[in-house]
This record gives C-alpha cells, sequence and structure tokens, in this order.
C-alpha cells in the first residue's frame, strides 16, 4: 500500500524549486537529498531525484536534477508524490490515513458514523466522518479522539457540546 507523502504546491524563483506540501511525518527523510521520488499528475507518473531542499514558511523548497528551470517547474503543479509505508513506522506516535479511513466512530458506546477521509492542516489533522450522510469534522486531538483501535476497527470520541449536531 502507498501513501501520499507530499504534494507540488507552485513553482518558486527562477531556477526550478517547488513548493512541496509535506503530508508525512517524515519529510527529512522521505525528502532527503538524492532520494527519488515518484509523482503522479493528471494521469501522468514523474520519477524525480531530489537535489536541494530546505524548509520555507512551514512548507519545503525543492529541487529536482531534472527540473532545469521555472518553466520546467511549473509544469509539476499539482503533482502528488507516493511512497511505501516505512519500517520504522510501526511506533505508536501516530497513524497513516489508510488506517484511519473506514473505522467506525464511537460515541458514548453507540455507533454514530464512519471515518471517510483525513485532512491535513497546518496545525492539526481533521477527520471527515459521515453521519447519517451528512459530513462532520472533527479535530483528532487527544481530548476529542481519546481512543484508536485500529485492530478491532473503531475509535472512540468525545466531542464538545454542538459539534455533531446540524
Amino acid at each position: 500500500m502507498e501513501l501520499q507523502i507530499g504534494r507540488v504546491i507552485k513553482s518558486h524563483g527562477i531556477r526550478g524549486e517547488v513548493v512541496v506540501d509535506a503530508t508525512t511525518d517524515e519529510p527529512d527523510v522521505r525528502f532527503a537529498i538524492d532520494e527519488v521520488l515518484r509523482g503522479k499528475q493528471a494521469g501522468k507518473e514523474h520519477s524525480l531525484t531530489v537535489e536541494t531542499v530546505r524548509p520555507h514558511k512551514g512548507r519545503l523548497l525543492i529541487k529536482f536534477r531534472e527540473v532545469p528551470d521555472r518553466t520546467m517547474a511549473e509544469t509539476l503543479r499539482g503533482t502528488v508524490f507516493w511512497a511505501e509505508p516505512l519500517e520504522s513506522a510501526d511506533d505508536d506516535e501516530g497513524f497513516y490515513d489508510h488506517e484511519l479511513i473506514g473505522l467506525r466512530v464511537i460515541r458514548d458506546g453507540g455507533d454514530i458514523g464512519e471515518v471517510t477521509g483525513v485532512m491535513h492542516t497546518p496545525g492539526r489533522q481533521i477527520l471527515e466522518v459521515d453521519v447519517d450522510g451528512r459530513e462532520v469534522l472533527v479535530p483528532f486531538v487527544y481530548d476529542i479522539v481519546p481512543e484508536v483501535d485500529t485492530g478491532e476497527g473503531f475509535l472512540i470520541v468525545t466531542p464538545p457540546e454542538g459539534l455533531f449536531e446540524e
């Protein structure tokens, strides 16, 4: 199973750098110099080798060996990078999106819905939960989601008042 690890937002400067929104908890490993990234964009696939990488306003500026200038960098806009899970990712520090999507959502002992997606925002992850055909956005923080059991296929929510009400 492959995981999304980042997405090209736009080109930057005139030397072929691109702004990448990293959606991995291991950006230093995934976007290291000489790493070959596999990207997909509107039916096209790219293999790109990281030449330089540096942080910039909460994102990464990356120069690829195969991209000599801004014109070519601009053609990468929207490219999504994919990779296999890292072996060291077995710790209990977090979850991959594919582990959360499909989990039953339990509130006060009752099944109220299902996780249908995960949004990555600068501050935190947000779970997209389908509750009777209505999408509810649930901040993925311990105070609201105190228990996740991927083995049994559920998570427990203790939401603040009004979060699940229409």
